[in-house]
């Protein structure tokens, strides 16, 4: 992805928290026709010297019936963004949008039946540990969750090159960057989000 020199940013801890929050993503590949998928992700942080990326998708997918060991893929995570509007300056200006984002193009390697099923646990358990009953995966029974898996295709994503973007209004002048500011605290759930952040980088 193109990052302006203002708005790059190496902060791998930042890309956990996008990752983490925003795992619902687009994993991207380009053998033969270019195919996208939107797919539950994970950071895999066993080893902290080798993070990766781990994610399923159907079998059934066209994706799937094609991707295989060390093929590239990309893997798209959208944070938190948000409209900006001219009006929020002091002089004629152009609207614009404000985010964060993060890339991460990586190998692929194919999961063995166990690394699926230790996948799957720790998806389960990360989205129904806040249910009021949760369904995890020791409770379903493994004839059962094996049977399930026939239908999935586990892979993990190693990272070649890792790309983060913060674009939070830097290159704005204090008093319209705390204008903007003022306007997103009033608006959405990803607005409020984005005023935060911009209490972070600047000013």
């Amino acid at each position: 992805m193109y990052i302006p020199a203002l708005y790059k940013s190496n902060d791998f801890n930042l890309m956990r928290d996008i990752i983490r929050e925003n795992a619902f993503a687009l994993l991207i590949s380009s053998a033969g026709r270019i195919r996208a998928t939107h797919s539950m992700m994970m950071l895999n942080e066993d080893d902290p010297e080798n993070v990766y990326i781990e994610t399923h998708i159907s079998k059934a997918n066209p994706q799937a019936k094609i991707l295989k060991d060390r093929d590239e893929v990309l893997c798209d995570f959208l944070g938190a963004h948000t409209y900006i509007s001219s009006s929020w300056y002091d002089h004629m200006n152009v609207s614009t949008w404000n985010y964060e984002a993060v890339q991460v193009y990586g190998k692929v390697m194919l999961m063995s039946p166990d690394e699926l099923y230790g996948h799957l646990e720790k998806l389960t358990m990360k989205y129904e540990k806040a249910q009021q009953c949760p369904v995890l995966i020791e409770n379903m029974g493994k004839s059962f969750v094996e049977k399930e898996m026939k239908g999935a295709f586990g892979i993990k994503i190693m990272p070649d090159d890792i790309f983060i973007q913060q674009k939070l209004s830097q290159n704005r002048k204090q008093d319209d960057f705390l204008n903007i500011i003022s306007h997103l605290e009033n608006g959405d759930e990803n607005a409020v989000k984005i005023a935060a952040k911009m209490k972070t980088v600047k000013k």
